[in-house]
């Protein structure tokens, strides 16, 4: 058996019950860490705090891994119960899915186990969950790489009025330029995208357009370690949010479409007062 496992977005104890009874029936326990991260992610006793609580040793795996590896994982769960806990739920990146139909195709039994993740405990602004239109990611610039289509599923929220989440890039185990010349593996240190980075670069693709979506008067709700003890969340405009330190990641930003006066009464708790 495959179990696939959903975390939550908090830290260890955010695991169900059933998930925690199924790591705990598992022979080898994998936890994928390249499309999101806990809250105690980036600290050095994340992964001890995780093994304390279940029991098992846990094998982190990286992107590599799991595009290179995974017939390596899939082949274990053929013998074995295999896990692979994933952060928020086992759905919210189409890699997971990718992992499920592999193990279907040869024959491996596959078991989900459901958790919070950012689709849903984004609820927590006030932004009403039935009014978000399409989910969009937004990547880090470059000096020759300044991607922008993400730009027209915005736009068509907007104009529905709907909201728009915009999930911010992470950059972890990314191979370097030279490196990827001369065929020897070495890293980029990791980085996450902040809700100032976020809003720089929206800001920049509207400048030369006609009609812009949005202006740096837009409405927005920054949200940063969304679902941890210390989660921030700050409504205001575009222009306000860039002037804020929303400290350590993970981070992301939503774009708010016409708002219902009960909306408007919840993001009063969280109005930016400068």
């Amino acid at each position: 058996m495959l179990y696939i496992i959903g975390l939550g977005l908090g830290d260890e104890q955010d695991i169900t019950l059933k998930g925690l009874e199924a790591v705990k029936k598992c022979h080898k326990v994998y936890m994928e860490a390249y499309t999101s991260l806990l809250s105690f992610g980036l600290s050095t006793n994340g992964i001890s705090n995780l093994e304390k609580l279940y029991g098992k040793p846990i094998i982190l795996a990286d992107r590599e891994m799991v595009e290179e590896k995974a017939d390596e994982i899939l082949a274990q769960a053929h013998h074995d119960h295999v896990a692979f806990l994933v952060v928020g739920d086992p759905f919210g990146a189409t890699t997971h899915t990718d992992l499920v139909v592999r193990a279907k195709k040869m024959g491996i039994d596959v078991k989900i186990v459901h958790n919070a993740s950012v689709m849903n405990a984004i609820g927590i602004c006030g932004l009403q969950l039935y009014r978000y239109g399409e989910t969009v990611s937004i990547p880090f610039f470059t000096e020759t790489w300044r991607p922008d289509s993400f730009y027209e599923k915005i736009q068509r929220n907007r104009l529905m009025g709907l909201h728009t989440l915009c999930l911010l890039d992470i950059r972890v185990k990314e191979p370097t330029l030279e490196s990827l010349c001369r065929g020897k593996k070495a890293y980029e240190p990791p980085r996450y995208m902040t809700i100032n980075t976020a809003i720089e670069q929206l800001l920049e693709i509207v400048q030369d357009r006609e009609e812009s979506a949005y202006t740096e008067d837009t409405e927005c709700v920054g949200l940063a370690r969304l679902g941890s003890e210390d989660q921030m969340i700050v409504a205001g405009t575009m222009k306000q949010l860039q002037l804020i330190d929303f400290g350590a990641p993970l981070h992301c930003l939503v774009i708010a479409g016409n708002t219902h006066p009960v909306e408007e009464e919840m993001l009063d708790f969280y109005r930016c007062r400068t």
